[in-house]
């Protein structure tokens, strides 16, 4: 068994972030190369995107702090920490409103 502070490394990753290229910083918690499940947290300065791509497979992405918002195609969706939404089957993006941390869990196709 093993326990993984998901508040201490979301607060770690919004750190890194705000110096990172790009403007966010990630490490996988959970899963490796082999496995179907990953779990990644990512922290995103405050208008950080995450450019428009494509889905891996069943996805979502859990809000640990901040508020981002999702896009895909003409739709978009805002979420604040303890949320939690559905990455759609289809291309979108990932933008932070403010300094956020997210918790993309995803389940690779075969």
């Amino acid at each position: 068994m093993e326990k993984v502070p998901l508040a201490a490394v979301a607060r770690d990753q919004a750190a890194r972030a705000v110096t990172a290229g790009g403007g966010h910083a990630a490490g996988t918690v959970y899963g490796s190369r082999g496995t179907a499940l990953r779990q990644t947290v990512i922290g995103m300065r405050q208008g950080a995107r995450l450019a428009e791509h494509e889905n891996p497979g069943e996805a979502t992405v859990q809000v640990l702090r901040g508020r981002v918002r999702m896009i895909a195609g003409t739709e978009s969706c805002e979420a604040g920490a303890g949320d939690l939404l559905v990455v759609p089957d289809a291309r979108h993006s990932l933008e932070a409103l403010e300094d956020s941390a997210v918790l993309l869990t995803v389940v690779r196709a075969p």
